[in-house]
């Protein structure tokens, strides 16, 4: 299984495993409950450095600055933009005058970086900042007014760092989108100079310190260092950075913000701004929800301009200069422009509700990493080496919410739409937490979002051209992170394969506390309490492809605010089961047609009835399907008929249990028996399932199937009548069928057609589970 393709790094392609295998080899520790960034009570004291003392290191170590093609804002001196004399810096008037002022493909105006520095009293370490204004910023969902950007150098000034004057680099840190997001951090650098990588329309900052300092390196791949030293983060094994995804071979879809339901560059108050001052077109995407699949048109990162410091000695090497400019003559103290949003579709039962991820900017000295820059230092192996170097206390970590997306996808393995597998994507997602309206994007498909506050959560990946996927999550300061998704993994599907699964408790029944949907080859995709329908919300869009409620199934208004949603691949063939808020566990039959876009469990029940009425469903499935291998392979077995537990397929495998079982004794070539033994060596014709092979291996395979169906049939005829002691007798029966079906696939593998054995083999888990189940449960 391949990553994504990497053109920006002349045709390496480091896939994930790959970057695994490396951080093996590198002996990097993982960040297990570490995170996030301090300040307040806990900030370890510090205090300006001033005057010349400041401007001396910020010219030792200005930074060279390397743009994408398709950048548009460039650093910028803010205070041009301002109107008359008052401190308030309107969007606007800055988007529109640096608009004005610049036409995509000359030359950047007002070309700036501002700088503060601040020391640590009684220690050796001194930190100088390089800030970055930009007029907007234009992601994916982070768009806004006034974008400003950091890059912290910090320093030992002491007597035997070599030279106390300028300092000696002690570790760089480059800010990431979000202060959610790991940002990208160099230990014991071997240049005074960091470059930075913008990311076009965001601005996020990678580092560039090895020999390649146009291009982000997360592994030494082609060269002697990796840009980060950061460690990876449980469960992900990727070094813990946001780093720089379109320069890594991942894709980025860039989205065209509104403003009044319209496009920014049509506002009256902005008429200088055109659609070229934008990211160009073939980067953006309309929206999440109307794309059938991810894009992979997509382009990667292409190297644009570079600036250079106006008296660092290589400035004759770059495109443009810029000059440095102490923060401390920004007398600019809000940065006012109107609220930006992007909608984040959460599925619920009936339409997906939208949640609004909001957009704000703030001055950078409100910010607690101004005063203390530790506080932006994420990785905590470089926090203890300041500690422990510069004796300053860099307590106070909070907890980490961690996983991996995966990308559904129709499984090579199974017959017909009966499986899936799950992938690397090549798009990157964004990840939304309800109680924090900033959104982070992904970074190499990892979803990390660092400081979660400990409680209930509820956590939504959305990305282009995939289905929502959400999920609750109970955090818990433990020293350990959360992972989301499947012991990490955050499986969505395509828009266009997706189909919603949902379920709602009877009025008289408990509300659901857990649903765990199951595939027959990829195993579990999902598990956890997805969020209600609560009414579902006021936009929805449900990506694209909700299409109403079906005829017979439990409605909106019958779900309400207790029904759940959870998308998953309509390839798939699924198990979903529900616990109850008493603990009670019921299971679900769930393989859609090729036409659903919904699959509504009928009443969703918990306890023995729906445990048996599930192994009935499943067995009777996979035995039709079995059937159907006569001829040699799987034509037709998506088209047995034997409907699953969705209001969307009408009947009940109770109403075909008996056809199917006389079809498959057909089949077999012989009368359906009730009494066989379930051995697989029944009195049908050929060799019964012996070694002989041919026709006789498929004969005792069918016949092992007809007993277990049966026995099925009896123990659910049992639990619908409320007889619990007759249930759990044909229960038990029930498995010793199970057992005998278990050794006849064995025995007739060999001789069995095409896919076959994988198919019997993969569901006999679930069944052995949960006749487990059925037999623990109440009546």
């Amino acid at each position: 299984m391949r990553g994504p393709d990497n053109d920006a790094h002349g045709g390496i392609d480091p896939t994930r495993r790959d970057v695994i295998a490396a951080v093996g080899a590198g002996g990097a520790a993982t960040l297990a409950g570490c995170s996030g960034v301090l300040g307040g009570d806990d900030a370890p004291e510090s205090e300006p450095v001033e005057g010349d003392r400041a401007r001396a290191l910020a010219e030792a170590h200005a930074p060279d600055l390397y743009f994408g093609v398709g950048e548009r804002w460039f650093p910028t001196d803010p205070r041009e933009y301002l109107e008359g004399d008052g401190s308030t810096l309107d969007g606007f008037a800055a988007f529109d005058g640096y608009a004005g002022e610049y036409d995509p493909g000359g030359e950047p105006p007002n070309r700036t970086a501002f700088y503060n520095a601040v020391r640590y009293p009684d220690t050796d370490l001194t930190v100088v900042q390089y800030w970055f204004y930009s007029a907007f910023d234009q992601f994916s969902v982070n768009f806004h007014w006034h974008d400003w950007e950091v890059l912290h150098v910090f320093l030992d000034v002491g007597e035997e760092s070599g030279d106390p004057d300028t300092g000696d680099p002690t570790l760089f840190v480059a800010s990431s989108h979000s202060r959610k997001v790991p940002n990208n951090e160099f230990l014991d650098p071997e240049t005074e100079r960091a470059s930075v990588i913008a990311e076009v329309g965001s601005h996020s900052s990678a580092l560039g310190v090895n020999e390649t300092p146009a291009e982000f390196e997360r592994l030494p791949i082609s060269t002697d260092i990796p840009d980060i030293s950061n460690g990876p983060l449980a469960p992900s094994d990727i070094p813990a950075a946001y780093g720089l995804p379109r320069g890594e071979g991942y894709r980025l879809p860039f989205a065209v913000p509104e403003l009044d339901d319209a496009p920014v560059y049509e506002h009256p108050e902005l008429p200088n701004v055109t659609r070229e001052h934008l990211v160009p077109e073939g980067m953006t995407v309309g929206s999440f929800s109307g794309i059938p699949s991810p894009p992979d048109d997509l382009p990667l990162r292409e190297t644009g301009l570079m600036f250079a410091f106006e008296d660092a000695e290589g400035v004759a090497e770059a495109d443009y200069d810029y000059a440095l400019e102490p923060m401390a003559d920004l007398d600019i103290e809000t940065y006012d422009g109107p609220q930006l949003s992007f909608e984040f579709s959460v599925p619920s039962f009936a339409e997906d509700a939208i949640a609004s991820h909001l957009t704000t900017v703030g001055t950078p000295r409100e910010q607690p990493r101004f005063a203390d820059p530790i506080a932006d230092v994420t990785d905590p192996r470089h926090r203890s080496a300041l500690s422990e170097r510069f004796d300053v206390d860099v307590t106070g970590l909070a907890g980490d919410v961690v996983g991996l997306l995966r990308e559904a996808t129709a499984s090579d393995d199974a017959p017909g739409s009966n499986g899936v597998d799950t992938t690397e994507p090549t798009v990157e997602g964004v990840a939304l937490l309800e109680s924090d309206p900033e959104a982070v994007p992904t970074f190499n498909g990892v979803v990390a979002l660092r400081d979660v506050p400990e409680g209930e959560h509820t956590l939504t990946v959305n990305g282009a051209g995939v289905a929502p996927f959400s999920q609750g999550l109970a955090h818990e300061e433990d020293g350990e992170p959360t992972t989301a998704g499947v012991d990490g993994d955050v499986v969505v599907a395509p828009n266009e394969d997706a189909v919603k699964v949902r379920a709602a408790p009877p009025a008289d029944a408990p509300g659901v506390s857990r649903v765990a949907v199951e595939d027959d080859f990829a195993g579990s995709v999902y598990e956890g309490l997805p969020p209600s329908a609560a009414g579902g919300g006021e936009g929805g869009e449900a990506g694209s492809t909700e299409t109403g409620t079906p005829t017979g199934s439990a409605d909106a208004a019958e779900g309400g605010d207790r029904g759940v949603a959870v998308y998953a691949h309509r390839a798939g063939a699924y198990t979903a089961e529900v616990e109850d808020e008493e603990g009670a566990v019921g299971a679900f039959r769930v393989n859609p047609a090729a036409d659903q876009s919904t699959a509504t469990i009928r009443e969703a029940r918990t306890g023995k009835a729906s445990l048996t009425s599930f192994l009935l469903t499943v067995l009777t499935e996979t035995t039709a399907q079995a059937a159907v291998f006569e001829d040699g392979d799987a034509e037709g077995i998506d088209e047995v008929g034997v409907p699953d537990s969705t209001a969307e397929q009408a009947g009940d495998a109770a109403d075909v249990v008996d056809d199917v079982l006389a079809a498959a004794a057909e089949a077999a070539g012989g009368d359906d028996d009730d009494d066989d033994d379930g051995t697989g060596n029944g009195n049908g014709g050929g060799n019964g399932g012996g070694a002989g092979g041919g026709p006789g291996g498929l004969t005792g395979l069918l016949r092992a199937l007809e007993a277990t169906t049966t026995a099925a049939k009896r123990a659910n005829e049992a639990a619908r009548a409320g007889n619990a002691e007759g249930a759990d007798n044909r229960l038990r029966g029930l498995r010793q069928r199970t057992e005998a079906l278990t050794d006849a696939l064995e025995r007739n593998r060999d001789d069995l057609p095409g896919r076959l054995p994988a198919l019997v083999e993969r569901r006999l888990p679930q069944v052995e589970r949960r006749i487990d189940q059925a037999l623990d449960a109440d009546a």
